[in-house]
């Protein structure tokens, strides 16, 4: 698939996000502030799709959930009723969920609730924890298993189904062409399930180390960070940490309806790591 038929503004918060920003020709950086709204129907002028991939898991005294979760969605739904955009494709997670007790989970309900009910049509895409150069969850693995030994919450033994962000990109540029009409849900996850813990050790193995896990208790890690929550506003809270342990599991996967060739786990691990890694 070809995305030099599309022309994109991609718009950050800051100044310093646009150097973070890939360099191609169709591709216009633009700094927006959620709250001027007259900035956000400049942005907007003449666009056809919106893509809002906005949004934290870990707060800080600058953002919390309400405000970069909801608010910032709330706000760019309200410029696409203000526009004639078309279509909103939202990026959310397993797991949102407006009932949910997690704090995490409900402003990703929330916002979900919010771009369903805009009277736009809509794409909602919830997807798996993300892996490619220069994710942060590609950063962390590899510094983790950069270790000889590393204590992991719960012995690393929940579920995940990692995404190569390059297949997220492919169903994102097929939701832009697409002459959507009401809203769909979809749910996006790589192809085969890992624990923490083996893909951790597999990380290793292709960076040859071999790396010794030892588990911290999940309960005294949530005791520890609400200990500390008390003097300090964010970081990792219980809330982080129930987000990070639980199972990321599918009923069904939508690489099919979204036209997404799956990359296969291995070919994802080897992207993390420089070419010299790989021959050690």
């Amino acid at each position: 698939m070809h995305q030099d038929d599309l022309e994109v503004r991609a718009a950050v918060r800051t100044k310093e996000a646009v150097a973070t920003l890939p360099r191609a020709p169709g591709i216009t950086p633009c700094v927006i502030r959620f709250d001027d709204r007259d900035t956000l129907a400049a942005l907007l002028d003449g666009v056809n799709c919106l893509v809002h991939l906005a949004g934290i898991l870990i707060e800080n005294k600058h953002s919390t959930y309400q405000t970069a979760n909801v608010d910032a969605t709330q706000a760019i739904v309200e410029a696409c009723r203000h526009t004639n955009v078309e279509h909103i494709v939202f990026i959310s997670s397993l797991g949102a969920n407006v009932n949910s007790k997690n704090r995490y989970y409900y402003s990703k309900g929330s916002a979900e609730q919010i771009v369903a009910h805009s009277g736009v049509a809509a794409t909602i895409i919830r997807t798996s924890i993300l892996l490619g150069p220069g994710t942060a969850g590609a950063q962390s693995l590899v510094r983790t298993a950069s270790q000889t030994s590393v204590k992991v919450l719960g012995g690393g033994n929940h579920s995940l189904r990692p995404l190569d962000v390059d297949d997220l990109s492919e169903a994102i540029l097929y939701c832009c062409r697409v002459h959507a009409s009401g809203v769909a849900l979809h749910e996006l996850v790589g192809p085969e399930p890992i624990t923490h813990r083996d893909l951790i050790t597999t990380i290793g193995r292709l960076m040859g180390r071999a790396v010794s896990i030892t588990a911290t208790p999940v309960w005294a890690a949530k005791l520890g960070a609400a200990m500390v929550g008390r003097i300090r506003h964010g970081g990792m809270t219980p809330t982080v940490i129930d987000v990070i342990t639980t199972d990321e599991t599918v009923r069904t996967n939508s690489d099919v309806d979204l036209h997404v060739r799956l990359t296969p786990l291995s070919t994802t691990l080897e992207k993390l790591l420089p070419e010299k890694a790989l021959h050690q």
